[in-house]
């Protein structure tokens, strides 16, 4: 049975920050087979793909008000996950567009995003950084038929996403 840890960043979100770094500091600290167990104010799917990238499988369960419990439970030899249908990361092809959205307010980034990987060729990528992981822009992403990846760099303070076009 998997030991978990618990990280509640809801007081975080509630406040209007950015608990990135507070759950991949938690990550850190976990012993070999231990899991984690985050309690958030929103089903946190972009995280998903991080923790798979990580090895960590995930489950989630609504609580009330909204709000959620999910375990990421170790996972004995996890390849890094891609969403169905992509190719590996690893041949993505250099973006044609790159954004640099950092100095803007919202909703003009994921405007601004949604405009350009609209005028992508099959195929092709684009890069944007951010100051804050874009969880609203994911599901029009994947509405859209695109594929995306993202993560915050070392430092937390800019979020690098990719977006893919279907070839």
């Amino acid at each position: 049975m998997t030991d978990y840890i618990d990280v509640d960043v809801r007081p975080i979100l509630r406040a209007g920050g950015e608990p990135f770094s507070v759950i991949m500091s938690a990550l850190e600290r976990l012993e070999p087979g231990q899991g984690l167990r985050l309690y958030a104010t929103f089903k946190p799917i972009p995280l998903f793909g991080v923790m798979a990238d990580k090895g960590f499988a995930h489950s989630e369960r609504a609580l009330d008000a909204g709000e959620w419990e999910v375990l990421f439970t170790p996972e004995a030899a996890q390849q890094m996950a891609a969403p169905a249908g992509t190719p590996g990361f690893d041949n993505w092809p250099e973006p044609a567009v790159r954004l640099d959205n950092r100095d803007l307010d919202p909703p003009e980034p994921m405007v601004r995003i949604l405009a350009a990987a609209e005028r992508l060729g099959p195929g092709e990528t684009l890069s944007a950084l951010l100051r804050r992981e874009p969880v609203f822009l994911f599901p029009q992403l994947e509405k859209r038929g695109f594929r995306w990846l993202g993560g915050f760099t070392p430092d937390g303070a800019t979020y690098e996403l990719t977006v893919r076009t279907p070839s």
